[in-house]
């Protein structure tokens, strides 16, 4: 289709813009970007030079904790220059990070997967809140989102937390 239209625009003898940009959303482990596939074979064919890629990714993400997942946004340009934009790691991963849970509960209602505390809840909020998307959201909504994402995990939120109530108490929902 669109090379119809780049025809008739040349035929008429005008020139054809780009019918969009192309755009790639992946999730990269932190400070661990290789150009070994799945990574390498996405990039390269799209025009990247992959290893200056893996090694600017690396570099802006080596304060961080190594091999946590951060969704990636890369705008390719037309003459192959990239720019790319780093997320925070997803809110259910540091839930279940915070909870010491592998995976959510398969029943969310029913069975729970962990428990984490309001402490948790907040430090997950501060996180979160260097996302451009959440730029016009207060810390209160923040935290709504992500006690309303703990549920849905099957992740109990509790006010205050110790160690040894964690160990002997049965999570109830």
């Amino acid at each position: 289709m669109a090379t119809k239209v780049a025809g008739k625009l040349a035929k008429a003898g005008k020139k054809a813009k780009a019918a969009y940009t192309p755009f790639l959303k992946v999730t990269i482990p932190a400070n661990q970007a290789k150009p070994a596939p799945p990574l390498g074979p996405q990039l390269g064919q799209l025009g990247i030079n992959v290893p200056q890629f893996c090694k600017e990714f690396n570099a802006k993400t080596g304060h961080m904790i190594d091999g946590y997942p951060l969704p990636t946004s890369i705008s390719i340009n037309m003459d192959k220059t990239f720019s790319m934009e780093i997320h925070t790691p997803e809110t259910s991963f540091l839930i279940k990070k915070a909870a010491g849970a592998p995976k959510g509960a398969m029943q969310p209602g029913k069975e729970c997967a962990g428990m984490i505390s309001l402490k948790h809840v907040y430090e997950i909020a501060k996180i979160k809140s260097a996302d451009s998307n959440l730029d016009g959201c207060s810390m209160t909504r923040i935290c709504d989102l992500i006690i309303g994402q703990c549920r849905s995990l099957g992740v109990s939120v509790v006010r205050e937390l110790d160690a040894d109530e964690y160990r002997h108490t049965p999570c109830i929902v």
